[in-house]
């Protein structure tokens, strides 16, 4: 979720004390607060629109659980039908589907046993992402 659809680095580096030392963002940031990452917002209601099932996968702060409440919120603001589809784990490796689109590797995402979309590297931005879904979906049809 965070870095992929909502914008925790931009939240993080204009923090007031971004750069103190002992400042982690992720035990001070309100993650409802965040602001979405271009194209997250159409890109997921497009996948959706298209049939897909898609859910939210995050790992939440151990040390921080209100972030927990505070990600649902989030999902409910800017994705309200999908307000129930939001996972907390830290242990993404261990989730079911075709692709997973993480900013990180931890957390199981490099072990995934689908396609892991390694967003924000390489260009791996939401315009890329869906222009390679349509295209797997494309070949698919075509083999089916």
């Amino acid at each position: 979720m965070d870095g992929v659809v909502a914008d925790f680095d931009k939240a993080a580096t204009e923090h007031p004390d971004y750069g103190k030392k002992g400042f982690r963002p992720d035990l001070t940031i309100d993650f409802a607060k965040l602001e979405p990452i271009e194209g997250a917002i159409e890109s997921v209601n497009e996948l959706v629109k298209e049939g897909h099932e898609v859910l939210f996968a995050s790992t939440a702060p151990w040390d921080y659980p209100q972030s927990w409440a505070q990600k649902r919120i989030w999902i409910a603001k800017y994705f309200p039908k999908m307000r129930k589809k939001l996972i907390i784990t830290a242990r993404k490796d261990l989730l079911i589907g075709d692709i997973l689109i993480d900013d990180h590797a931890w957390n199981g995402a490099k072990d995934f046993k689908g396609q892991w979309f390694h967003f924000g590297q390489n260009g791996m931005d939401w315009k890329y992402i869906m222009e390679t879904i349509k295209c797997i979906m494309d070949v698919d049809k075509k083999w089916k």
